[in-house]
C-alpha cells in the first residue's frame, strides 16, 4: 500500500512523472481525441441531430417534401416510431427550409371548429412561437412568417413576424380530439386540414397547400447510437449557420470529421472508434435519466422530463451568460421530440419509470394507476405506455394510451379512474388497460391539455404506479 502511495503522491506534486506525452503514441492520442471530442458532439448535438432524423424519415419514407405538410389522418400508433408522440392528438408537421426558398407563411385557422397545440421550432427545437388558443394568435388565427436568419428586408404588416437564427426547423401542430369516435377524428383531420403553407412570394395567389398521409408508414426517427448520428449531424453542420454560442464546437467536429463545406467521409477505423463513443454517450445519457429528473410532486416518481437550468436556458433563448445545459438537454431531447414557447399552457408532461417503491417498471407485471377525480384540465388527460429501450411507442401493441376523452373509460364511484398497464388486461378492465411488452421495461407520460392553477399548485397530486398482485 505504501510503496504505491508514495509515487501517486509525488506524481500529484510534480516531482514524479508516471507516464509522459512521449509515452503515448501519435496514433493512440489521435484516436483518443476523436473519441473523446464526438462523445461530446453527441451529446451536445441531440437536439439538431433527431430534428434531422425526423426530416429524412419524412424525405425517404413518404412523398412529402420540405415547405410542405406531412400528417397522420389517425391518432397515431406503433408504427409511428418518433420519440413519445401522443396517440390522442392528430398530427400536422411541417419541416422548413428558407435558405434558398425564402420567407414562408404558415397561415393557421381561428380556433371555431377545432383545437391546435402547435409550436414553431428551429432545428435546434429552440422554441420561435406557439400557435393556436395558447400561441401568438391566441385562436384567432393568423399567419406566421419565418424569415431566414440573414433576412434585412423590412416584412410587410399583417403576419406574427418570426425570426429563427437557422434555415431549418419544423411545426409541430397538434390538432386536438374531442373523442376517438370515428366523426371527431375526422372532425380534427379537417380542421387541421385548414393550415395553409406557402412563400411569402405566393401570398397574393397562394398554390393549394399539399398534404401527405403518413398513417401506414413505418415512420422510424428513434436515435442510432452509432455512425449514423454522426451523418445526421454533418448534414446540420453543412446547412445551417454556426451560432455564437456553439462555435467552441467547430475544432471538435474538425476532430471527427465533420467540417461546414467538405465531405464527412471517414475512414473505417475513424468509423469504429465514432460507433464506440456512441455507445459512451448514450451510456452516460442513460445514467442521467437513471438518476432522474427532479419529483413533480413530493410524494411520487413523476417528473417534468427536463431539468430547471433547461427550461431556464430554453425559454430565453439560451441568453443567460453563465449556464449552457448541453447535457440536460441531450438527455430531454434523447426522450422527445418538442420545443414549447409558452410551457404550462397549451399542454404539460409528466414521466415516470418507477413504481411507488422505486423499482422499474417490468412489461410482465400489471400495474394500476388511480387517476384522482376532477383532473385540473380545460381539455383532458391522457396516459401513454412507451418503450424504455427507445421512448417509443412498443411495436406490434394495437393500443399505447388511454385518455379521459375515450367514452369507452369505466370511472369509479367518486369520478377517479384506474388505468392499468401489463401483458394482459385484469377481468373486466379491458376499457381502461393499456397493453405492455413482458420482453421489456417500459415508461409512462402523463399528459395534461389545457392545465389549470391547481395542478401546477399540486392541489391535484397524482400517485405513482402500483403493481397489482
Amino acid at each position: 500500500m505504501k510503496t504505491k502511495f508514495i509515487p501517486l503522491v509525488l506524481a500529484c506534486m510534480g516531482l514524479f512523472s508516471v507516464a509522459s506525452a512521449k509515452d503515448l503514441p501519435s496514433a493512440e492520442v489521435e484516436e483518443r481525441t476523436i473519441h473523446r471530442r464526438a462523445v461530446e458532439a453527441m451529446i451536445w448535438g441531440m437536439p439538431a441531430v433527431t430534428t434531422d432524423l425526423m426530416l429524412q424519415e419524412m424525405l425517404t419514407k413518404t412523398s412529402s417534401k420540405v415547405n410542405e405538410i406531412v400528417y397522420w389522418s389517425r391518432p397515431v400508433d406503433w408504427h409511428n416510431q418518433t420519440l413519445t408522440p401522443n396517440p390522442d392528438a392528430i398530427y400536422f408537421m411541417i419541416f422548413y427550409n428558407t435558405k434558398e426558398a425564402g420567407p414562408l407563411v404558415v397561415d393557421v385557422p381561428p380556433a371555431d371548429e377545432g383545437i391546435f397545440a402547435g409550436n414553431i421550432d428551429t432545428v435546434w427545437q429552440m422554441p420561435v412561437e406557439d400557435v393556436g388558443p395558447f400561441g401568438a394568435d391566441k385562436g384567432k388565427g393568423g399567419k406566421y412568417l419565418i424569415l431566414p436568419p440573414n433576412q434585412k428586408d423590412e416584412p410587410p404588416q399583417g403576419y406574427f413576424v418570426l425570426r429563427p437564427d437557422t434555415y431549418t426547423g419544423y411545426a409541430l401542430i397538434r390538432s386536438n380530439l374531442k373523442s376517438h369516435s370515428e366523426e371527431d377524428i375526422a372532425a380534427a383531420v379537417r380542421y387541421g386540414k385548414r393550415l395553409k403553407v406557402y412563400l411569402l412570394s405566393q401570398a397574393a395567389n397562394p398554390p393549394e397547400t399539399r398534404f401527405t398521409d403518413a398513417k401506414d408508414v413505418l415512420y422510424d426517427s428513434t436515435i442510432p447510437y452509432d455512425i449514423r448520428f454522426f451523418k445526421s449531424l454533418d448534414r446540420v453542420i453543412q446547412t445551417d449557420p454556426w451560432l455564437t454560442r456553439d462555435k467552441a464546437m467547430i475544432d471538435a467536429l474538425k476532430s471527427v470529421g465533420i467540417e461546414k463545406g467538405k465531405p464527412f467521409n471517414p475512414s473505417p477505423k475513424t468509423v469504429e472508434t465514432l460507433n464506440a463513443a456512441a455507445v459512451e454517450a448514450h451510456a452516460f445519457l442513460e445514467q442521467m435519466y437513471e438518476k432522474g429528473f427532479p419529483p413533480f410532486f413530493s410524494d411520487a416518481n413523476w417528473a417534468m422530463p427536463a431539468w430547471p437550468a433547461l427550461v431556464t436556458a430554453g425559454s430565453s433563448g439560451y441568453a443567460e451568460t453563465d449556464i449552457y445545459p448541453v447535457d440536460a438537454r441531450a438527455l430531454t431531447y434523447s426522450i422527445g421530440y418538442i420545443g414549447i414557447k409558452r410551457l404550462g399552457t397549451a399542454q404539460f408532461y409528466l414521466i415516470s419509470g418507477k413504481d411507488h417503491t422505486g423499482r422499474a417498471l417490468e412489461g410482465s407485471k400489471t400495474y394500476r394507476l388511480v387517476v384522482p377525480p376532477k383532473a385540473p384540465t380545460s381539455q383532458y388527460w391522457s396516459a401513454t405506455v412507451y418503450s424504455r429501450q427507445t421512448h417509443a411507442l412498443i411495436k406490434g401493441l394495437d393500443r399505447a394510451s388511454r385518455a379521459s376523452n375515450a367514452s369507452e373509460l369505466v370511472k369509479n364511484a367518486d369520478g377517479s379512474v384506474d388505468i392499468y398497464f401489463g401483458p394482459k388486461a385484469p377481468a373486466g378492465r379491458e376499457p381502461n388497460w393499456i397493453p405492455t411488452d413482458p420482453k421489456q421495461k417500459f415508461e409512462v407520460l402523463f399528459r395534461v391539455y389545457g392545465p389549470e392553477k391547481a395542478f401546477f399548485e399540486k392541489q391535484w397530486p397524482l400517485p405513482d404506479l402500483k403493481e397489482v398482485p
